[in-house]
């Protein structure tokens, strides 16, 4: 017997026999629903033979017959009657056990979200991407017709949705192309640092969402609820379905705010704050303005993240406001990192650590932050250090400043798209799908081994758009990605060490070592963060401008 938990109320099974009811009792199941029709396997026990069986043990059961493929909404309807009725927890069974999860999936979509079903039935070994229209329909079949076609869809109007999509107009003006996201509002996030450190406003680094599509790009301003790749279709939020002929996947990285116990409750108050959130970094500064002594504290959890060096950029511009106001003496400040090395390309290594010594900051490594008592002002963090068992640690403090854990969405999780950790598996190279050969990925969200950075995104986007339409034009891909990432570090108000590397830690700077030292702190640098970036941003790459960004073309080897 091989029964898998789904949730605390329902657990599946494949076909069980007269022996295994005995055990069901001992595990604590106090009721059997039987899925499978009699008669439908030579060696199966009729469903009246398991209930006599039942009986003896106190089980109460249930017979919902349903044939293999074919399960209705009168069949939906009747097992969320049987779940409402019978004792719990209940052991559901058919032949492999997907008629009963299947059954559950379908019940459970007017209480669920579609990511969280498709979780909860992939968890317990049940693949549940064919009936995704239905459960985005509130469970019920759905017309099976497509409610719009385009020659390319973009999911995501981010910086790599909408770079993306410029780029490809630049490329081919007539081209169908829709964009979908629910968003009203576009950020510039690597703004937010600065923000945090008081020297941009907030207001500086948001446009409404429509003033930034690409003209002739249609809008689809819904959610995505799924994807069928093998019928080249998106199901969305209610059950609408837009098809494509070449699909681009981009909608960043989900911020898990939940996963640190006690910090959604607590954040913007009580001295615990973040640059990762647009209305939080204003509060940043606000308590960096306030502070003239006591224990401060900057997290970094596991990568990946976005900006890899966000984190500590908050720690250093955070310092030298203190150091101005010749209050630094008084603060102490620790950067508790989950990671082993302050920064992951060495290169840059030293001149960051000098900024550490120079604010007088104690690098607590391989320190993950579990919880937040906002109001206590204490945080615990899991240790846990190579060949060392780990261990909790309580700290206290008067500020903190969090970078959340980062993960892909829900939705491309629990997709056909993703690979083992969940993000969306693409050639390193060329950005395209490993799979299907009519997807391409960019941004935060795809798995390629580059730091997760808008210069990233403004490096792909071109490459991206080259190389879907030497596919429209039935040719093999021509440009490609060498990993490039950009990390401009603000170590004090004035000087950034601008960090500029690809794949492997390879350093790729834009500039001429004698005109931009990338390893070492300059004005130069400090310039091109506050004045230089944010037009190349607005007026550059989302407007398919591509300054710096002219595509490498594909060496095949």
């Amino acid at each position: 017997m091989d029964v898998k938990s789904i949730s605390d109320k329902l657990s599946v099974s494949p076909q069980i026999v007269l022996e295994d009811v005995e055990q069901l009792a001992e595990l604590g199941f106090r009721s059997i629903i039987c899925n499978r029709p009699d008669g439908e396997g030579a060696d199966q026990p009729t469903f009246n033979e398991i209930a006599s069986e039942a009986e003896k043990y106190g089980l109460e059961i249930r017979y919902l017959p349903v044939t293999a493929g074919k399960v209705s909404n009168e069949d939906t309807i009747g097992f969320s009657i049987a779940m409402r009725e019978l004792p719990k927890p209940v052991m559901a069974y058919c032949r492999s056990g997907t008629r009963s999860a299947t059954l559950w999936s379908l019940s459970q979509a007017d209480k669920m979200s579609v990511p969280d079903i498709l979780s909860a039935a992939k968890t317990a070994g049940y693949d549940m991407g064919g009936v995704v229209r239905r459960l985005t329909n509130g469970g019920k079949t759905p017309i099976d017709h497509a409610d719009a076609s385009f020659e390319v869809v973009i999911v995501g109007a981010g910086a790599a949705g909408v770079a993306v999509a410029a780029s490809l107009k630049a490329r081919q003006p007539e081209l169908e192309i829709a964009i979908i996201d629910p968003a009203d509002i576009h950020y510039y996030q690597p703004g937010w640092t600065m923000v945090g450190g008081g020297i941009f406003d907030a207001h500086e680094t948001a446009k409404t969402m429509g003033s930034l599509i690409p003209k002739g790009v249609q809008w689809i301003k819904a959610a995505v609820a799924a994807f069928e790749p093998k019928d080249d279709v998106i199901i969305l939020d209610g059950c609408r379905v837009v098809k494509y002929k070449r699909l681009i996947v981009c909608p960043g990285i989900k911020l898990d705010w939940n996963k640190i116990d006690g910090l959604v409750e607590t954040l913007g108050k009580n001295g615990v704050t973040s640059n990762y959130r647009y209305d939080l970094a204003p509060y940043t500064w606000e308590l960096v303005q306030k502070m003239s002594e006591g224990r401060v504290i900057f997290t970094q959890p596991p990568m990946p993240i976005k900006c890899a060096g966000a984190p500590q950029k908050a720690m250093y511009l955070s310092a030298d406001a203190w150091l101005r106001r010749n209050v630094l003496n008084n603060i102490d400040i620790h950067f508790n990192n989950a990671g082993g090395v302050l920064f992951g390309v060495k290169d840059y290594v030293p001149a960051l650590e000098r900024y550490v010594q120079k604010y007088d900051a104690t690098l607590n490594f391989f320190y993950n932050l579990v919880a937040v008592d906002g109001t206590a002002q204490k945080a615990w963090f899991d240790v846990s250090k190579p060949d060392t068992p780990v261990r909790r640690v309580e700290v206290d403090f008067d500020m903190i400043h969090v970078c959340p854990p980062q993960t892909a969405p829900d939705f491309i999780r629990v997709s056909p798209l993703a690979d083992a950790k969940g993000w969306v598996d693409v050639d390193q190279t060329t950005l395209r799908h490993k799979t299907f050969e009519n997807i391409w990925s960019l941004g935060d969200v795809m798995n390629a081994p580059n730091a997760k950075t808008a210069a990233a995104a403004r490096i792909q986007a071109p490459i991206v758009a080259e190389n879907v339409v030497a596919d429209m034009n039935g040719k093999a891909p021509v440009a490609q990605y060498n990993g490039y990432g950009s990390c401009p570090l603000t170590v004090e108000r004035g000087k950034v060490i601008l960090a500029e590397f690809g794949y492997g830690g390879v350093l790729l700077p834009s500039f001429p070592k004698m005109l931009l030292d990338g390893t070492q702190p300059t004005r130069m640098a400090w310039l091109l963060k506050e004045k230089m970036l944010p037009p190349v941003y607005w007026k550059g790459m989302l407007r398919g401008r591509e300054w710096l960004a002219k595509p490498q073309k594909l060496i095949v080897e």
